[in-house]
């Protein structure tokens, strides 16, 4: 029997008690889109060396084990369950993974998403296009994707193909570690960018620390393309993603957060016309991130989607409210998704909660 959401006098937002009485925020930002005849979202799957350092990413019980992280939450969208490793989908507080709020949106659509293998350490358990990319190394020591320009004429190709068949393409990701390399691809491309993470406490100076390193080596190389940053400051998710983007003839939004503002960039630096992104307002409101001022120095457009956790009744999801997690797989953008097609606020929450409380 699913409980009935819990109405608290205070909610949290970002890490401030927010009187509800003054909590205005809508389930979706404005947009103006209209519901999509043939709707598909795509999850980006993607490792990227820098998850191994300590520290750097929460998407995972330890610094190694993140790079089985894409491989199961795929397998998890995908089959509603993790069957290939004894493991449940919650972080080590209980709070659960972002790929369970993607799983109960596609069980409300009713439909199967598409993985893409844009470049991992470990073989999909579930099907996947694979564009046979290579994982993505350490910038600090060597070129991050050496085979950057072919990930993107991939993803472009991939993009036509996609385009044929739906009207609009809601593009994630799961890549440990990527909100590093998004540092990396934004500060590189010239934008005073502060990004996200999935811990509570941002690890802000681990991350800037190998901003510094980074930064010293592609300075030596002196990158003009954009494409030559991903190659020595990125990942492979970045230039698959700016190839679907390019090649799709159709709508697309990204679904993410700081991650997404890279690929952004990286697009408004080829000269490409950029999408909107969607993603969750607890990324958004993160106060140590500046996801907004971000996006308005790279002129895309963010909608933010609000699915109201503190109150849901389920402590678990609640940690999202205190930072915890925040985005990742997708999540806000398939909520996004959910509401575009015509699905309430109510009827949205009910499905997470519904099926979030099974892996408990």
């Amino acid at each position: 029997m699913i409980k009935k959401p819990m109405i608290s006098k205070y909610t949290r937002q970002g890490l401030k008690m927010v009187p509800e009485e003054i909590r205005i925020m809508e389930f979706v930002t404005p947009h103006g889109l209209k519901k999509a005849d043939n709707p598909l979202f795509v999850g980006i799957l993607a490792n990227t060396m820098l998850s191994t350092v300590p520290g750097v990413s929460g998407a995972g019980p330890t610094a190694e084990k993140t790079l089985l992280t894409p491989v199961l939450d795929a397998e998890l969208i995908t089959n509603g369950a993790i069957t290939s490793m004894p493991v449940r989908p919650n972080t080590p507080t209980g709070c659960p993974t972002p790929a369970t709020i993607t799983r109960a949106m596609m069980e409300l659509l009713d439909t199967t998403p598409l993985f893409i293998n844009a470049g991992l350490v470990h073989t999909p358990t579930v099907p996947c296009l694979d564009l046979y990319s290579s994982p993505g190394e350490d910038p600090r020591y060597s070129d991050a994707v050496p085979a950057a320009s072919d990930t993107f004429l991939k993803g472009e190709s991939v993009g036509r193909l996609l385009s044929r068949y739906s009207d609009l393409l809601v593009l994630g990701e799961c890549v440990p570690g990527g909100t590093t390399t998004a540092l990396c691809v934004l500060r590189a491309l010239g934008y005073q960018a502060r990004v996200s993470s999935s811990y509570v406490m941002n690890p802000v100076g681990i991350k800037e620390e190998i901003w510094e390193t980074v930064q010293v080596r592609a300075g030596r190389f002196k990158p003009e393309h954009p494409l030559e940053i991903v190659r020595i400051t990125g990942d492979p998710m970045m230039a698959a993603a700016a190839g679907i983007v390019s090649g799709c003839h159709g709508n697309v939004i990204l679904a993410g957060g700081t991650q997404m503002l890279a690929v952004a960039a990286l697009l408004k630096a080829m000269g490409k016309e950029l999408p909107g992104i969607a993603m969750t307002c607890y990324v958004r409101n993160d106060p140590v991130a500046d996801i907004t001022g971000t996006g308005q120095a790279i002129g895309v457009k963010i909608f933010s989607v609000d699915p109201g956790f503190g109150e849901i009744g389920h402590p678990g999801l609640a940690r999202y409210c205190i930072g915890e997690v925040k985005e990742g797989m997708g999540a806000g953008g398939a909520m996004f998704l959910a509401s575009l097609q015509g699905f309430t606020a109510e009827c949205i929450r009910h499905q997470i909660f519904s099926t979030v409380s099974r892996y408990h």
